[in-house]
């Protein structure tokens, strides 16, 4: 029997301002800190092209993504007082997505409805 999959993804990329870089970049470490034993993330890290910053990140379910925003709040506070965040997608099942639709809803996001595919874990 096939499991079923409530992974959500967070896709936030943030457009960081001109020689703030460094600061943004040195930020990470604390909310992978903060993150790592977050019992529902299944990935998290920070990539950069230039002075666009990504996070990739992935939890078990919509509960799991609330539970990390509400972890790193201060964290991206900081953040955004260094960088804005120029596009915001969430992925996931449409049942987890619609746990998320209004707690999220300040932020903006898109939302993308997986439809096909698997996951192993």
């Amino acid at each position: 029997m096939q499991e079923l999959d409530t992974c959500c993804t967070l896709v936030p990329y943030f457009q960081v301002n001109e020689g703030q870089l460094d600061a943004f970049k040195a930020l990470g470490p604390q909310f992978v800190a903060r993150t790592r034993n977050e019992p529902g993330c299944v990935h998290y890290a920070f990539s950069f092209n230039g002075s666009v910053a990504h996070c990739r990140e992935g939890y078990d379910d919509a509960a799991a993504l609330l539970a990390h925003l509400d972890n790193v709040g201060a964290l991206l506070g900081e953040a955004l007082k260094l960088a804005a965040i120029v596009k915001l997608e969430v992925h996931g099942p449409a049942a987890e997505l619609d746990k998320l639709r209004e707690p999220m809803k300040a932020l903006g996001p898109q939302f993308f409805v997986l439809e096909e595919g698997f996951r192993r874990r």
